[in-house]
């Protein structure tokens, strides 16, 4: 019987290992766009350092992609703090958070990422945590229970949601470093983004191709890495220059077109122009006529068709605008002249 040999692959390279975090800014000046979050986050650092005190709570929100873990870690490296991270669904009952609270160091930080999926009793056992640094924990059941209170090392907790209308009032309350809403990226800011990513990369990239890159970036870093990411590896495959014209073609291929619409966002829209007249059309109804959940169209899709002014939220439905109805008619004319 013949032996098989395994052939070894060559090890890759440091910065092609985790792509994600190679791209990521390393240092406040690094970091492009959200101007005024970084002004006041340098404020808040250099006041408590001067004071010889962690800083206080700080809550990051806003759409998925566009930077709140990295300014998460950005300000631990500012601090030059150790950061433990976590996220709301990992920690699942009270002892979890308790077994991470004691574990922590003077002035590390703690990331709760998603912290709107926190469980409420665990919430109950945080809000002593970030206010006076002490944990209280229940033992036994019944008459014979009895609450222990043990002293935590001086913390800071930085969180992280999408959903900031799911966050407890209470929990909300008790950041006071401040809650920060993260905004859409400009196009010329989404072009430095790319041009920093690219330069990572090694890979030369036209002024004609960034353009065309952060156009389709639906205004969010992440989207704008990941379509540059795709376009390397078109261009490394087929061969030529990463041109306007090769972004044009690779991102044709990946379905995100000229608006940076996928082929599910097109749907959406289609569905209700040809379905339902333009709209207006109830949430369950449309998404039914899609077989797509409604927690996907109100967090995935409607947040960037309501951003280009594609489709309006009624009192009675969703509606697309003129705007969308334009759009799709010429996506029809270059499908037909193609």
């Amino acid at each position: 019987m013949a032996k098989k040999t395994s052939v070894k692959k060559d090890a890759p390279a440091n910065d092609e290992k985790f792509l994600d975090q190679t791209l990521r800014p390393s240092r406040f000046d690094d970091y492009v766009g959200q101007e005024s979050i970084k002004e006041n986050l340098k404020i808040l650092l250099r006041a408590a350092e001067e004071r010889k005190h962690p800083p206080e709570h700080i809550l990051f929100y806003g759409p998925p992609g566009l930077g709140k873990t990295t300014l998460a870690h950005l300000v631990a490296k500012e601090m030059g703090a150790q950061i433990k991270t976590t996220s709301g669904p990992a920690i699942e009952k009270v002892g979890d958070l308790a077994s991470i609270l004691t574990n922590l160091s003077p002035g590390d930080i703690l990331f709760i990422d998603e912290i709107h999926r926190l469980n409420k009793t665990i919430e109950e056992v945080l809000y002593p945590a970030m206010e006076s640094g002490v944990l209280d924990i229940i033992i036994g059941k019944g008459p014979s229970a009895r609450t222990i209170q043990l002293e935590l090392p001086p913390f800071t907790l930085l969180a992280a949601t999408t959903r900031i209308a799911l966050l407890s009032s209470p929990l909300r309350s008790r950041f006071g470093g401040g809650v920060f809403r993260l905004e859409f990226y400009t196009e010329e800011e989404i072009g430095k983004i790319i041009s920093r990513s690219a330069k990572i990369l090694n890979v030369k990239a036209e002024d004609g191709a960034i353009k065309e890159i952060a156009k389709r970036s639906r205004f969010t870093p992440r989207t704008a890495n990941y379509l540059l990411k795709r376009c390397r590896d078109f261009v490394q495959v087929r061969g030529g220059p990463l041109s306007k014209e090769a972004v044009t073609k690779a991102l044709e291929l990946l379905g995100v077109d000229s608006a940076g619409l996928t082929q599910s966002d097109r749907k959406l829209i289609e569905v209700l122009i040809e379905k339902f007249g333009g709209g207006p059309v109830g949430l369950n109804t449309l998404g039914a006529a899609l077989s797509e959940d409604q927690g996907t169209i109100e967090d995935v899709h409607e947040p960037y068709l309501i951003q280009l002014g594609f489709i309006e939220r009624t009192p009675k439905g969703r509606r697309a605008t003129i705007k969308a109805h334009e759009h799709v008619g010429k996506g029809k004319k270059t499908l037909l002249s193609s």
